[in-house]
């Protein structure tokens, strides 16, 4: 967890927000700015909304940002892109669902890659492995081949003129 990471808390479960994967998608206050809504400090309002909805919310966060945990250790989150893997490590002999990834282009954005995958350099070597991550669409961010949210700065756009 970085030092930037924040916890928001109601009685039944904590929402992460990981400002270091956030791409702005607006996805979490176009959909419920009674709970994110970034002109407010704190942003997240746990008692804006009832809690299966803010689960709904977070669910649709393209890039992890936002998770949460049950406070109750009972009970289990359902967190993206468990269980789903493009390489089967014949060495670790884990066992893997070898379900394709998902791939979601965002409109005006990137495209979001949500699955257990590994990315490898041209020469083979191995990256990361990951969860879910977001690939520059607009050709101008700082981190390439990774989404650092520039297409808003930009205005870049699905639309041709």
């Amino acid at each position: 967890m970085d030092k930037g990471d924040r916890k928001y808390s109601n009685d039944e479960i904590t929402v992460h927000w990981r400002p270091a994967l956030c791409i702005h998608a607006t996805t979490c206050y176009r959909e419920l700015i009674e709970v994110f809504n970034p002109r407010k400090r704190p942003w997240v309002n746990m008692e804006g909304a009832p809690t299966g909805k803010i689960i709904e919310i977070v669910k649709k966060c393209p890039t992890q940002a936002l998770t949460y945990d049950w406070n109750d250790p009972s009970k289990k989150s359902d967190k993206p892109g468990s269980g789903a893997s493009l390489v089967y490590d014949e060495k670790d002999k884990s066992p893997h669902d070898n379900l394709p990834a998902e791939i979601r282009m965002m409109k005006d954005g990137p495209y979001v890659v949500g699955g257990d995958f590994r990315m490898y350099d041209s020469d083979g070597n191995e990256l990361k492995k990951m969860a879910i991550t977001s690939f520059c669409r607009c050709g101008q961010s700082y981190s390439m081949p990774f989404c650092d949210g520039t297409h808003r700065k930009i205005g870049f756009s699905d639309q041709c003129d």
